[in-house]
């Protein structure tokens, strides 16, 4: 039992040069014979890749495609606000995060429906048709969700992380890097969800003291305000039609300049 780990050690010990060898004639046998599958011709259609660069490029773009949606839509604002709702209300887990996540995705794809429709009227429809290049399109789309980042960013965030950077100022909008541009627009987006999320506080923050308070005066000290003051905060949500103001709100928080 005590040799165990030696053993193991040593065996770890031998299989790696072992390993390495195996992957250097691997691949200097793939070296002498080619990967067609991996490939890359360059014609006068212009460069052509393999099918297997294609798809690597694919899963490449589908892992960065979650990042993309956090932090080039609505999703960010929208998500903190239903959050911080929810814990106003004080209902725990209720709505559960799938359905907030739901909700937040589905109203995300309303807000953001006029800029998707841009690019592709503008720049994918034209690139699938064969009419548009790959670098006009890409070029036409980036300017079109530039425009929707730079309508829903403050300038003091957009100043600011353009002195951090060292480039600005910038002369037009379309100087604005995106490496500047995007970091400016989730801070931005992150004050503002913060600011309605305060405001949406408030209203329920007041009952629980009213009810903290009737519960002191009557000697109920024992009694969780919490546990009592959820039906009355429920209800009031309920009467004002809480969901369709909040959402409301956050719909119409958009479109607009800052």
């Amino acid at each position: 039992m005590i040799l165990a780990p030696a053993w193991r050690r040593l065996r770890a010990a031998i299989a790696m040069p072992l390993a390495l060898l195996m992957l250097m004639s691997l691949s200097s046998a793939a070296a002498a014979q080619g990967l067609p599958a991996l490939s890359i011709s360059s014609g006068p259609e212009g460069t052509t890749w393999s099918l297997s660069l294609q798809i690597l490029a694919l899963m490449t773009a589908l892992t960065v495609l979650p990042s993309l949606v956090l932090g080039m839509t609505a999703f960010t604002r929208i998500i903190i606000v239903l959050s911080i709702l929810r814990q106003a209300l004080g209902t725990q887990q209720t709505p559960p995060n799938q359905v907030l996540i739901a909700l937040a995705l589905f109203l995300t794809f309303f807000i953001m429906q006029p800029t998707l429709g841009a690019v592709y009227d503008r720049a994918l429809d034209p690139y699938l048709q064969g009419t548009l290049a790959p670098e006009p399109a890409l070029a036409e789309a980036t300017s079109i969700v530039r425009g929707f980042l730079l309508q829903n960013t403050r300038s003091r965030e957009l100043l600011l992380f353009s002195e951090l950077s060292g480039t600005g100022p910038y002369e037009t909008e379309a100087d604005v890097p995106l490496s500047v541009l995007l970091p400016a627009f989730l801070t931005s987006e992150l004050k503002t969800a913060f600011q309605i999320g305060f405001l949406l506080f408030l209203p329920f923050l007041v009952i629980d003291m009213v009810i903290a308070s009737i519960l002191m005066a009557l000697g109920m000290m024992m009694l969780s305000p919490m546990l009592v003051s959820l039906p009355f905060k429920l209800l009031l949500f309920v009467l004002v039609d809480g969901w369709s103001l909040t959402l409301g709100a956050l719909v119409s928080s958009y479109g607009q300049g800052m």
